[in-house]
């Protein structure tokens, strides 16, 4: 008796789920890189602004400025690994040859988008849960809005998966993500108003800090700790669905035209 033939549906689920195994599989396997490792320099930027810079008098209008300081710092470092978990797998895997192994199976650019983005965005909820742990045995961490703090760690690691399966498919070597993770992630990051509130910069520089989406990325999830931000929580949940669409039809065009990834 011959088997049945398998039948592909609409989305290949069974691809799909394999991709995103793999892609968590991978940086869970060296987990103290890329979980443990994330979290000790979060509290070590910490520990600097506590103790360093004089952190711990100092207050945002009422917030103690610790208090204040932790939720940025969280969301930083779930951005920062988003990004480099889809970017590095990409590029790993073009430099390596074995890009084929996810370009040889029958999944769409959808699919492939959809695999890489799932697995940035687990490894940035992780390392964002692990942050929240960690900080919470030395600052008083409250989270006040469980939902306004759940949208931007999605939106957010989305906006930096995106980001960074971009950046790995239009890089052909690390020095090329290098230059996209020195040049824009990491000075966009710093500019959000990560350790400061931006109601505190002159006001030409708080409009130049309006067009950045990171910094409702930021805004918006320390306002799940505090209830407060800078900026009205439906503007930046605007503003990151319009920037997270923008990236999803780049990324989708690129991976249909197989740019740089075919030959």
């Amino acid at each position: 008796m011959n088997p049945e033939p398998r039948v592909i549906t609409r989305i290949n689920y069974t691809g799909l789920r394999t991709l995103v195994e793999r892609e968590v599989g991978r940086f869970l396997n060296v987990y103290t890189q890329t979980v443990i490792a994330p979290v000790v320099t979060t509290l070590m930027f910490y520990t600097i602004f506590a103790l360093a810079f004089g952190g711990a008098g100092r207050s945002v209008g009422a917030i103690p400025y610790m208090e204040f300081l932790a939720p940025g710092l969280i969301m930083m470092t779930m951005a920062q690994n988003a990004f480099a978990n889809s970017s590095s797998s990409v590029v790993i895997s073009k430099i390596q040859g074995n890009i084929v192994d996810v370009l040889m199976p029958p999944l769409s650019s959808f699919e492939i988008f959809a695999g890489y983005i799932t697995a940035s965005m687990v490894r940035g909820l992780i390392v964002g849960t692990a942050a929240v742990i960690v900080l919470s045995l030395f600052a008083p961490i409250h989270i006040r809005a469980p939902g306004t703090l759940l949208i931007h760690a999605v939106l957010g690691t989305y906006m930096m998966g995106a980001l960074g399966l971009a950046a790995g498919v239009w890089s052909e070597k690390f020095d090329h993500i290098a230059a996209v993770t020195n040049f824009a992630v990491t000075p966009l990051t710093f500019l959000s108003g990560t350790f400061y509130s931006i109601g505190q910069l002159p006001e030409i520089w708080q409009k130049i800090a309006a067009c950045n989406p990171f910094f409702y990325m930021i805004d918006g999830f320390r306002a799940g700790f505090l209830e407060q931000s800078d900026a009205h929580i439906f503007t930046g949940i605007g503003v990151l669905c319009a920037a997270n669409g923008f990236l999803t039809l780049l990324v989708l065009l690129m991976l249909e035209r197989g740019y740089k990834i075919k030959s």
